[in-house]
């Protein structure tokens, strides 16, 4: 279990400290995932460590959010798209008019750079669902793109 604390606390401490927003709450609900973790030790199957350790961090934040203490709002996440001013494509802007479900989808995997089996962990999904609903929220973002500059898919 030390070893896994040493490898893992500042990907956890991160995930956690992205989500509330407050170093020091971050820092006590990482240590409560790995105080759980290491009570549920001798339970774990071997998967994926990491995926194992944010399915945890995402249970404990989830009991603080049903404790009535708010977590910081996905859309504070990113930045306006106005501070992209030489992009051609407002990607931002794009994301934000995705459906919650498929923003939040392309955040954890393109922009905070979780893998795939990191975020069914989170979600409590398989990878290849995650797989699965990662292409289609693409999909749908280029669809969004496509429209926004008038391009036909098959247009060059």
């Amino acid at each position: 279990m030390t070893d896994l604390f040493r490898a893992y606390w500042p990907v956890v401490l991160g995930y956690v400290r992205r989500r509330t927003g407050d170093p020091a709450l971050a820092e006590e609900l990482a240590q409560e995932a790995f105080a759980r973790a290491t009570a549920a030790f001798l339970g774990w199957r071997g998967e994926s460590p990491l995926a194992w350790l944010l399915a945890i961090a995402r249970n404990v934040l989830a009991d603080h959010h049903r404790k009535g203490r708010p977590l910081v709002p996905l859309e504070e996440v990113l930045e306006p798209a106005e501070a992209f001013p030489h992009t051609r494509i407002e990607v931002r802007d794009l994301l934000a008019r995705l459906p919650a479900t498929d923003r939040r989808l392309l955040e954890l995997v393109y922009l905070d750079g979780f893998s795939h089996a990191e975020v069914a962990a989170m979600a409590g999904r398989t990878p290849a669902a995650i797989r699965t609903a990662v292409w289609r929220a693409r999909e749908a973002l280029r669809t969004l793109a496509q429209e926004e500059h008038g391009h036909d898919r098959r247009t060059p």
